[in-house]
This record gives structure tokens, sequence and C-alpha cells, in this order.
């Protein structure tokens, strides 16, 4: 099997239907259209056009152009488009898919990475009041020690630190002991 039906098969095997078919259902939920029954997941999403409708109506004015025609190029855009519009949004940079994860169907697994991801993300937003996607974040746990607290934690020594109250590992004798035969 050549290396490329190999890095094929890994792809392909990432992928989650049930995810998919999650993300499906809340584009269709936040734009209020349903994909056409015809197309693929991947076919519907690749020009751009409809991450792009989607990002405008989490946070209106995001894309300013959505284009619906023209070359490879302006397809390509409109998914560079949206890609900055999500990391304006929250979505973490490591979080986004490639372009060409998406264009060429590379890595669609990615791509459904990043639409949790900004699902993740409207959890955060209060201005957002729509559908969510995926679980929602936990909350910052902040904790604030006495004085009296943080200076008990100064006195205990860790066990990383080598030493437990003295104790060593100091005369331990684990199985048999090395043996040095002389003139053999």
């Amino acid at each position: 099997m050549s290396l490329e039906r190999q890095v094929r098969a890994k792809l392909a095997s990432k992928r989650n239907p049930e995810q998919e078919k999650e993300c499906q259902e809340w584009i269709e939920s936040v734009l209020g259209a349903k994909f056409p029954p015809s197309e693929a997941f991947e076919d519907v999403l690749k020009d751009g056009t409809v991450l792009c409708q989607l990002i405008n109506k989490i946070k209106p004015g995001s894309v300013n152009k959505i284009n619906t025609s023209g070359g490879q190029f302006k397809m390509m855009e409109n998914i560079t488009n949206f890609q900055a519009a999500i990391k304006n949004y929250g979505v973490p940079d490591i979080d986004v898919f490639q372009t060409v994860d998406l264009w060429e169907k590379k890595d669609i697994a990615q791509v459904v990475s990043t639409l949790f991801a900004l699902g993740r993300e409207t959890y955060r937003h209060a201005e957002w009041q729509g559908p969510y996607l995926g679980p929602k974040p936990a909350d910052e746990c902040k904790r604030d020690f006495s004085d009296e607290v943080l200076k008990a934690g100064q006195t205990v020594i860790g066990l990383q630190a080598g030493s437990n109250k003295g104790a060593t590992q100091a005369g331990q004798n684990l199985g048999a002991g090395r043996k040095i035969l002389l003139g053999k």
C-alpha cells in the first residue's frame, strides 16, 4: 500500500459520522435552512459560503463580503475569511483547520473539530442566545488561600526534593547483589 493511500485511510478513520451529523444539525438550526439531502456534508461546506453565513449569524458583520461566484481562489477566500472571523471571535488558533483540509477534503475530521471549537466558544459570549454545540467549557475556579495555609505549605518538602524527613534509600538491598568475579 502506498504512503498516500495509508495517509488517506488514516484520515478517513478519524472521521466520526455522529459528530458530523451533530455539526450539520447545529448549522441548520443556526441558519434556519436545511442542507441539500443529495449532497455530502463536506461538499456543502466546501466553498465556504455556509461557514461565512454561520459566523455572520453568530456574530453579525464578522465576514463583510461572501463570494458566491468566481473561481477557486474566491471560494477559498471565503474559507480564509471564516477562519479569521472565528479567531477574532475567540476560537484558539490551534483549533482552526487549514484551508486545504476542507477545500481538498484532506481532513474533514479537523473541520468538524473546528466547528465544535466554535460551538464551545459560543457559550462564552452572553450575546449569543441561539443553539450551542458540544459541551459547555468549564468556568474558572478561583481559590483564595489564607496566609496561614500558604505558610503551612512552605514547610512541606515534596518527595521530588529527594528526601522524606531524613529517610533515604541507603542500606536497601533489592534482589541479589552485584557479584564481581576476578580471575575467571
